[in-house]
């Protein structure tokens, strides 16, 4: 196995670790519901912040070309906020992607 493969593995093993650890430990060291709404919201969204945090990286530099990647990642968060679907979303980014390539 080579370093990369190692890499990835660890990768994988992190953000799962990560995401489920913020979940399992609270309900593992309290017995008692949580009713301070400050905390039930950072418990709430702290795996989705997490894995955001991860895989944003990967974003950028999947293609190859920073420039192109970008101009993706803006033009999907755009289309997120117009509430686009994910299958309108991924396509979209696909094809703006494939654009930007042949432009950059």
């Amino acid at each position: 196995m080579d370093s990369h493969n190692i890499y990835v593995y660890l990768a994988i093993i992190s953000m799962a670790a990560a995401t489920n650890l913020v979940r399992v430990l609270p309900s593992l060291l309290l017995k008692k519901p949580i009713k301070n709404t400050f905390i039930k919201s950072f418990l709430y969204y702290a795996p989705y912040v997490t894995l955001s945090v991860m895989a944003f990286p990967s974003i950028l530099y999947s293609t190859g070309n920073f420039t192109a990647s970008l101009i993706g990642f803006i033009f999907v968060a755009a289309l997120c906020f117009t509430k686009a679907g994910m299958f309108v979303s991924t396509i979209g980014a696909c094809i703006v992607v494939y654009l930007a390539q042949l432009v950059f």
